[in-house]
């Protein structure tokens, strides 16, 4: 009778469809996208415990690499060091354990790229594409304008090249206060995309990291970070739940901008 129960058990799990995450999935490998890799990755920021939704996002990141033969980066969003402690690290590790899942070599840091994403800013400044922003988060905030009527640009967005590399700078050494200065893109000020509104890359921290102590005074946005850790990886597909779906035009942008017609490979 078991012997039956388990032969019924094993026609339904084959006969069962493919959720529409797995049906873009499979179609991308059948068609050969990315050489045929599959590479996804779950990336928590280590600032608390895990909740439903992470676990939900634990087995669709994994969950899809193992059905289809691929591998899941663990990767810990470690951006924000006033917020985040190895506590919640190991607490995070456990749990995805617990749920039956295993990263492999496969783990790593935002703050891995902290070098690459800064470089990243400073040739984006060279290129006349971010300025820094002396005006505090409720000015930029009130400048942005509405989902149906565009913003206002910055007194400061026309600054030079020179300028701007020197805050920045001074920036990183610490010179400056926390929330005295920010770096923004330099994208579109009217965009209907509210994230294309000249959006923060870098703010001033002064809190030691965890993993990087006191050698860092600027950190990178999420939204900054996130794509390029993706690109660095070598990630095929970034599984995100419905509410970061505007956000990823922003993400596409900065990995061309970063990467050229190469980044392709990984969008």
């Amino acid at each position: 009778m078991a012997e039956n129960i388990e032969n019924i058990n094993a026609g339904a799990e084959e006969k069962k469809p493919l959720n529409f995450v797995q049906q873009f999935v499979a179609e991308d490998l059948a068609a050969g996208k990315n050489g045929g890799r599959l590479n996804t990755r779950f990336p928590p920021e280590p600032n608390g415990y895990l909740h439903i939704g992470h676990a939900k996002a634990i087995c669709m990141d994994f969950g899809v690499a193992e059905k289809f033969g691929g591998t899941c980066n663990l990767r810990f969003d470690d951006t924000n060091p006033q917020k985040e402690d190895t506590e919640y690290v190991e607490a995070i590790m456990r749990d995805i354990h617990w749920l039956g899942y295993d990263w492999g070599d496969r783990l790593y840091y935002a703050s891995d790229y902290f070098p690459k994403l800064y470089d990243f800013a400073i040739r984006l400044i060279k290129e006349g594409k971010a300025y820094v922003d002396d005006q505090t988060s409720e000015q930029i905030a009130q400048q942005k304008g509405t989902p149906t009527t565009p913003g206002t640009n910055s007194p400061y967005r026309d600054r030079s090249v020179e300028e701007n590399l020197d805050l920045f700078e001074r920036m990183n050494a610490g010179e400056f206060e926390e929330g005295s200065h920010v770096l923004r893109a330099k994208i579109d000020m009217a965009s209907s995309n509210m994230h294309f509104r000249d959006p923060i890359i870098y703010r001033i921290i002064k809190t030691p990291h965890w993993r990087t102590g006191n050698k860092w005074n600027v950190y990178p946005m999420y939204d900054f970070a996130h794509g390029q850790s993706d690109y660095f990886e070598g990630v095929t597909h970034s599984i995100c739940t419905l509410e970061f779906v505007p956000h990823r035009d922003l993400y596409d942008y900065f990995v061309h901008e970063l990467a050229g017609e190469s980044a392709s490979e990984y969008c």
